[in-house]
């Protein structure tokens, strides 16, 4: 929601609007209530405080309640958002488009998504006074009411609530996997292990309840254990894989001599589309922002770029040694689908000969993480279901209705992965419609907020980039579609 900050003025009035988009900014923001505030009045409110007066409902919804956040704790929430278990499928891509152009290819999709990235940091208070703290209101400011919804809707709806589907089922599945990894090697232990359904609803249970913390800028500590686990498991499971053998077989380039050449340009989009959905989080960059503190004087701007470079330079950490130490490790041993990658070769090729407590450990650490992406994901869903509340209550939500909330979407989540247990595997076909909004979309908003000079460098960059990214999301949807009708799908329904 673009939230309008104004000094010391004393009337409701209209939010005033440029020539250019007095249509998009007037239907967007309506009317705004300009708060009055004597220089005597002692006011407390974080807002205030910075010097500032914004919109009452910014304070009743998750994303924006609390703006007390800093620099840290945009790392925290980068870190947990930015690397998932889509990172552990980066061999895979090196197997098909090998070492040199595996490389290539990963660096430039990096510095791609990095640029777009402090796009919308720029974006965010692009406008003096308005803050853009969604990032479908960027978009609805953008590109127009229909267009901006029609452009984004889907794609945010996916990277938020399909999130958090993919993590209910990839934590029930973990958690089926702790207990079988401590359970299946030891006499003592007659315990019987929960089905697939119990193990999701278990998850959803535990998610559910670290979710009744109340805002974005809360979780700030659970993102930092979000993001201790994933980096400690992915150094893990790349430094014991290049520690053991490698396994017999193994091969560093495709044997696609029998492959036509339709299977062999779907191979190579495929594994474009790997490492596009490797960089995630876009849709949440905007409400990371938005906890931090802003004032005339000093932006969110500055801290929020200093939080970018640091977690960006631990992501690139994490993913480079995954990528080429996972592929030097086990070649094209890593499988592609119906599993969770470099994890799952790890554990079929060197678990028997791992440790318990090592296996066990790397297991929850994923758990745990899971756990906490979750949460990051999940406030995206709170703070739009809120919206329609507080909107039509004009007050915010109670305790009760908020916990009531969170607890119906963790229900619809867990029905929904029950349902749809084979989600994972529709990644590549549906990720890929969603790739725009991370290499396309804040190309076009640039240049429809900022405006700059037709046919300049800054703006054939901007149209450049853009056009490509919405090509490469096409060809990658046609690829995936494609790899699907030759290999088929196991779809099934309510069967974990």
């Amino acid at each position: 929601m673009a939230e309008m900050i104004e000094p010391n003025y004393r009337k409701v009035m209209p939010l005033p609007a440029s020539p250019s988009n007095t249509k998009t900014l007037g239907e967007l923001m309506q009317m705004i209530t300009i708060i009055d505030s004597a220089p005597s009045k002692d006011i407390t409110t974080s807002a205030s405080l910075q010097g500032y007066h914004h919109n009452p409902q910014e304070a009743w919804l998750p994303i924006t309640e609390s703006r007390n956040g800093n620099t840290f704790f945009a790392a925290f929430h980068l870190l947990c958002s930015g690397i998932g278990l889509q990172a552990l499928f980066l061999p895979v891509a090196f197997a098909t488009l090998g070492w040199a152009w595996g490389i290539i290819c990963l660096s430039l999709a990096f510095a791609w998504q990095l640029y777009t990235i402090f796009i919308l940091v720029r974006l965010h208070e692009s406008v003096p006074g308005i803050r853009y703290s969604r990032y479908m209101h960027l978009a609805i400011v953008s590109f127009g009411p229909k267009r901006g919804k029609l452009l984004a809707l889907f794609p945010i709806l996916y990277n938020s609530g399909g999130t958090c589907i993919i993590l209910i089922i990839t934590g029930g599945k973990t958690l089926d996997l702790i207990f079988k990894t401590l359970c299946d090697r030891d006499a003592m232990c007659h315990a019987k292990s929960l089905t697939n359904t119990e193990w999701f609803l278990v998850f959803t249970c535990l998610a559910i309840l670290i979710a009744q913390l109340p805002n974005l800028n809360s979780i700030a500590w659970v993102s930092l254990i979000g993001a201790i686990t994933v980096v400690i498991y992915s150094t893990l499971i790349w430094a014991l894989s290049i520690t053991k053998d490698r396994p017999i077989g193994i091969s560093y380039s495709q044997s696609d001599k029998l492959k036509s050449n339709m299977e062999k340009f779907s191979d190579v989009l495929n594994a474009l589309g790997i490492i596009g959905l490797a960089f995630k989080g876009h849709n949440v960059i905007l409400e990371i922002q938005g906890t931090l503190p802003s004032s005339p004087k000093q932006t969110s701007y500055k801290s929020m770029c200093t939080g970018v470079t640091i977690s960006y330079i631990v992501i690139a950490m994490c993913q480079y040694p995954l990528a080429i130490a996972g592929f030097w490790a086990y070649g094209n041993k890593v499988p592609y689908s119906g599993g969770q990658g470099l994890l799952t070769a790890f554990s079929q090729i060197h678990g028997p000969n791992t440790s318990k407590l090592m296996m066990t450990s790397i297991y929850l650490l994923v758990l745990v993480n899971c756990l906490c992406t979750f949460q990051v994901y999940a406030m995206v869903v709170f703070d739009n279901l809120e919206v329609r509340y507080t909107s039509k209550k004009n007050q915010p939500c109670p305790r009760w209705v908020r916990t009531c909330l969170r607890i119906f979407y963790g229900g619809l989540a867990f029905f929904l992965s029950v349902t749809f247990p084979f989600l994972g595997s529709l990644a590549p076909l549906v990720g890929g419609a969603t790739l725009p909004l991370t290499f396309a979309y804040p190309c076009f908003m640039w240049i429809a907020m900022r405006k700059p000079r037709p046919n300049g460098l800054v703006w054939f960059i901007n149209t450049g980039l853009g056009c490509f990214g919405i090509v490469l999301a096409i060809l990658i949807v046609i690829a995936a579609a494609w790899t699907l009708a030759d290999r088929g799908l196991k779809a099934n329904f309510y069967k974990p």
